[in-house]
Parts: structure tokens; C-alpha cells; sequence
């Protein structure tokens, strides 16, 4: 099986909303949680889908299912005090769905909404040939590491940067024995999944994604994607003109 694990688990302090975590807020009638789980539901190398929640929103999660239509969806769980914890939370209920060598996880943000299902099927195919999946977008600028008095000790090549993004896609049996090799050492905040594969020496590979595949985290990042659908949209409209 594959299997997406949705982190829905942030209260979205950089976003400044009011009333409602990021993943809820609303792009044209829709919550942004919904178009992600959309490309989800309708990939069909996608099986199930487990979402870690706050606690205080499952049920709200739950009506909005069903409100559209949303059937992948076979476990909600409670998310943790960290990204890490939230997502070993979302592992656990994936192994109790199913547990073999050939189970695969798909990680997904749930406000990364700007993605395909055929970028899911891609990092899939991905996992199957060499064994991890981490969608990337090549950099535009000039990347460099700094220490902590903000010297640059390296400067890399711009051919070969990259920025992480999601999903980031594992055998279940491989990402499950890393996140509990960490919690056995008492680590509970790696940033994010390929950040603890590499720390426990795990081989990784990148499938270079759409550029559009951001994260909606501040009030900038609901805009561009407003744009970006608009853009989709107007696309769509223009494409299909071909009156001369």
C-alpha cells in the first residue's frame, strides 16, 4: 500500500489568523487542507491517508470530509508537541493499517496545497527504484552556510542546491526505525523526515518537483498562492481559446 501522511498539526502563529489554524483558512470557499487531500483522493496510487490534527480541530476535520467527499482519509490522530512527534504519531497509526516491507509513506504538509497527483505517483516510482523520495526545487539565488557569528564557511554550487520540500516518501519499515532510534536517544525536534534519515546515515534521493510547491506558512504565502491559482485558471481559459 501507499500511504499519505498528512501533518495538519500546526497553529499557524506566522500566518496571523485569527481564528482558525493555517490549514483551515479559506482560499475561494475551500480550506487549504482540502486541496491538498484533493491530489491525495484523487491519485490512484494513493490507498489511505492518516492526518495528524490539533486535538481541538478533529472534529471540525471530520465534517469537512465529509463535507467534500473526502474517502481516503482512515485515521486521524493527534499531533505532537514537535513536527517529528506529530509525524511518528501519524507512522504509528500508518503501521496499524498495514505493516510490510513494501508499505510506503508519502509525508505531506498539509498547507503545501500547490502540488499533483502525478508528482505523488512520480515520488512513489521514485521509492520503488532507489529506496527514498524527497521532493526538491532547484534554487534560483545563491545559497551559502554560515556559523554562528555569520561567517560563510561554504558557498555551493548552484547546479547542485536544492530547497527540501514535500512530500518526502520512505519505506514505512525504514522511517519508523530512525524516528524510534530518536526518540530512544531522547530527540524529538529533526526538522523534518529526510533531516533525521541523513542524520541515521540513510541514503537519500531527490525528484525535482513543480516550483509552485510552496508552503503556505505567512500571510505572503496565501497570496502567491491565490496568484498561482489565478494564473492556473487563467491558463486553463486562455489555452482553450483558439479563435483566430
Amino acid at each position: 500500500m501507499n500511504i499519505g501522511v498528512i501533518f495538519a498539526g500546526g497553529a499557524g502563529r506566522r500566518m496571523h489568523s485569527k481564528d482558525k489554524p493555517k490549514q483551515f483558512l479559506e482560499m475561494y470557499g475551500k480550506p487549504i487542507i482540502i486541496y491538498t487531500l484533493e491530489y491525495f483522493e484523487n491519485c490512484d496510487d494513493i490507498n489511505a491517508v492518516v492526518i495528524a490534527c490539533i486535538d481541538e480541530w478533529k472534529e471540525y476535520l471530520k465534517g469537512l470530509l465529509y463535507k467534500y467527499r473526502i474517502s481516503k482519509v482512515e485515521k486521524i490522530v493527534s499531533g505532537g508537541e514537535t513536527g517529528q512527534l506529530s509525524i511518528y504519531n501519524g507512522l504509528c497509526a500508518v503501521k496499524e493499517i498495514e505493516y510490510t516491507d513494501e508499505t510506503i509513506v508519502l509525508i505531506h504538509d498539509g498547507v503545501r496545497p500547490l502540488i499533483t497527483s502525478e508528482l505523488l505517483s512520480r515520488n512513489i516510482d521514485c521509492v520503488k527504484k532507489n529506496g527514498t523520495s524527497i521532493t526538491a526545487g532547484a534554487v534560483t539565488e545563491t545559497i551559502v552556510e554560515i556559523d554562528d557569528e555569520g561567517k560563510v564557511k561554504l558557498v555551493p554550487e548552484r547546479k547542485y542546491s536544492r530547497v527540501a520540500k514535500a512530500p518526502q516518501c520512505f519505506y514505512l519499515k525504514d522511517i519508523l526505525e530512525v524516528h524510534e532510534k530518536a526518540l530512544s536517544e531522547g530527540k524529538t525536534d529533526y526538522i523534518d523526515s529526510c533531516t533525521i534519515m541523513k542524520a541515521y546515515g540513510k541514503e537519500l534521493y531527490l525528484l525535482d518537483g513543480p516550483a509552485e510547491n510552496i508552503k503556505i506558512t505567512t500571510p505572503e504565502d496565501f497570496y502567491i498562492m491565490r496568484a498561482i491559482m489565478d494564473m492556473r485558471e487563467n491558463a486553463q481559459l486562455y489555452m482553450g481559446d483558439t479563435d483566430s
